[in-house]
């Protein structure tokens, strides 16, 4: 959710009030889209996107500059109207969201408009007690201020103001107020910008938490395809407006005509081969020479290499 501070509004400029609890999420994905399409004016900016995401899934999006992610995630939030298509988020149109379909998701931007007055615990303390009447018996909301702060590593600085944090602090501020709430869902726009190496490793497995824990579903938009790598379920590669590729990092590399290069040692020499059945090959390897092959190594494209391969390929046959 978004918030300015003085008055609590969301995106959509209505104040959020308390209601009752709110329904029970229903059977099926959490995110439905069918033949999604937006235009603004003469451009077509999504033509015809589809694809699903289901409760605890890691889907990660992504695109070159241009293709459609942003517009495709602001109408997911509800915060910008379609021209045509299909789409349910947490079984409703995101068009017709209320406040009770609202306090279900969270939203982590890649920066974040805050108050550099407040101290932590405060804000966070704060904003969670706007979905205390969203809780249910099956998820409590808001999270505990001291374990959400042990959670996204911030306890140390609980009591410290905002305008002295620093950037990977601050970056952790924005995650832990985008969960807050405990959302179904959670939209993350370039979560780790900003972080150092353990603050990402930390972040990372703050992500597997929620998903295992939680069952919380996480769509994520990065340019970093090694996270992409790491915490996708399932990646989707958009382009020119529409999804060109869906798969986990391995199917998508299986897509990609390619050999495989595979690595091995045999009594004291090293040797490298390139081959499109690299199972054949190593079974043969290990037919011819058994024991005596050492330090194998298999290597398909990565998925850089992939993403590439699959994002040209489609914009040269547009």
């Amino acid at each position: 959710m978004y918030y300015i501070l003085d008055s609590v509004l969301d995106m959509t400029g209505s104040v959020l009030a308390a209601g009752d609890t709110v329904d029970t999420p229903r059977a099926g994905p959490v995110i439905e889209v069918r033949d999604l399409r937006m235009r603004y004016g003469d451009k077509e900016v999504l033509v015809g996107v589809d694809f699903t995401a289901a409760a605890g899934e890691v889907v990660v999006l992504l695109g070159p500059n241009g293709a459609g992610k942003t517009t495709t995630i602001e109408i997911l939030e509800g915060f910008r109207v379609r021209s045509g298509g299909h789409v349910l988020v947490l079984g409703t149109d995101p068009a017709d969201g209320d406040e009770h379909w609202r306090s279900r998701l969270g939203v982590v931007l890649q920066s974040w408009r805050d108050h550099g007055k407040w101290r932590v615990r405060e804000l966070l303390a704060h904003l969670g007690a706007y979905y205390k009447d969203y809780s249910t018996p099956g998820r409590a909301r808001p999270w505990p201020v001291d374990e959400l702060l042990e959670v996204v590593g911030l306890t140390a600085a609980a009591d410290t103001r905002i305008a002295r944090l620093s950037g990977g602090q601050r970056r952790r501020l924005d995650v832990a107020i985008g969960i807050v709430g405990r959302p179904e869902l959670l939209f993350l726009d370039e979560p780790t910008v900003g972080f150092d190496p353990e603050a990402r490793r930390e972040f990372h497995d703050l992500v597997h938490r929620l998903t295992d824990v939680d069952s919380t579903t996480i769509l994520l938009t990065t340019h970093d395809l090694d996270e992409a790598e790491k915490l996708a379920d399932r990646i989707l590669i958009l382009t020119r407006g529409q999804i060109v590729a869906s798969g986990s990092a391995d199917e998508l590399s299986r897509q990609v005509a390619g050999e495989s290069e595979i690595r091995w040692t045999c009594d004291g020499q090293r040797f490298v081969h390139s081959a499109d059945d690299a199972t054949g090959f190593v079974r043969e390897l290990f037919r011819q020479h058994g024991d005596a092959i050492g330090d194998l190594e298999v290597r398909r494209s990565s998925l850089e290499e992939t993403y590439m391969k699959l994002v040209r390929a489609a914009e040269g046959s547009a």
